[in-house]
């Protein structure tokens, strides 16, 4: 899908590219692709002379092959953007690519953004600029307030993790945890951790941007002290982050906690029953014994007596337990 985005009256419109003919219709100051097609891919080289590499959105990590400026003034970025999928938690890479020196291309002035599927902040940007006239003035604006708004959905989302976890929390120090439910305690805490994980992964990789936006000297100086604020808005959503790891290692030890004791519990059980058979079983071992005189053997009230008498030396520790409250 190809989307070009032009500002009329302070405000950002969409518009759906189908031709090569729409395309030239326009004057936009950002084009998306979205998983875009081989003949897409040449409309926007033959129109604004770009050539989108083929490695445009590897997963290259090293710093040289994610923010680097070409020789013809092209400013290239990749940056990784976070979807908080409650099944299929991801980050999706997306490409930029910015011109903002070179006259002798129609690609000046023009940012280019290649990702192979719809992203949130993309969605949230797209709604604010139509709504609120004036945020967006170029296409450094447009880079500059993804990177700010993908800041703000890092922290969304990890309000919406704390709120879990604050549910998680009063299910596991309510009181009587089940194994049922400590399980299902683990599953939360673990799925929040992975996520938050993937937070702290994404605020660094934006930070690495917006620096390398700030170092490439294209800024100008009313949007420079906005990507400083943007930093700044990072650095905070560091230490919440930290705080949530502090939580879950908490929670997870707690749970793990209420489930050792669930297992003491039956453990215990096993230990009383077992100490409580002992008598019993030393009275049938010993009438077990083929002696030739024993005095009971030959009473009609031997038998009977013989049960009472493993039957009372059975409930004689069980209520010296229970009186002892280890039966609890």
């Amino acid at each position: 899908m190809l989307n070009v985005f032009t500002l009329a009256n302070g405000r950002l419109f969409q518009e759906e590219i189908e031709s090569l003919e729409e395309l030239a219709r326009f004057k936009p100051i950002w084009v998306d692709l979205e998983d875009p097609t081989p003949e897409e891919r040449r409309w926007v080289k033959q129109h604004f002379g770009l050539s989108i590499p083929e490695d445009a959105m590897d997963e290259d990590i090293e710093e040289s092959a994610r923010f680097f400026e070409e020789d013809n003034g092209e400013l290239h970025v990749r940056s990784d953007f976070l979807i908080d999928d409650e099944d299929n938690p991801r980050a999706v890479r997306v490409a930029f690519i910015l011109n903002e020196n070179n006259d002798q291309l129609k690609s000046r002035g023009v940012l280019f953004s290649i990702h192979d599927e719809d992203v949130p902040v993309f969605r949230l940007l797209r709604m604010r600029a139509r709504r609120m006239p004036g945020l967006i003035e170029n296409a450094k604006d447009v880079l500059l307030m993804l990177f700010d708004a993908d800041a703000e959905y890092c922290a969304d989302t990890l309000e919406d993790i704390y709120d879990d976890l604050e549910k998680v929390s009063r299910q596991v120090l309510a009181g009587e945890v089940t194994d049922n439910k400590a399980g299902e305690a683990l599953a939360a805490i673990a799925r929040h951790e992975d996520m938050s994980g993937r937070i702290r992964r994404n605020v660094m990789d934006t930070r690495r941007a917006v620096s390398f936006m700030m170092r490439s000297r294209l800024l100008s100086a009313e949007q420079f002290e906005d990507a400083r604020q943007i930093l700044r808005d990072l650095d905070s959503l560091d230490g919440h982050t930290a705080f949530l790891f502090d939580k879950i290692n908490f929670l997870m030890d707690a749970t793990v906690g209420f489930i050792n004791i669930n297992q003491n519990k039956i453990i215990k059980i096993f230990s009383v029953a077992s100490v409580a058979l002992l008598p019993p079983t030393l009275i049938a071992s010993v009438y077990g014994m083929n002696f030739q005189y024993m005095p009971e053997l030959a009473q009609e009230w031997g038998y009977p007596y013989a049960l009472a008498l493993m039957v009372l030396s059975a409930l004689g520790p069980m209520l010296y337990f229970r009186k002892r409250g280890w039966l609890k």
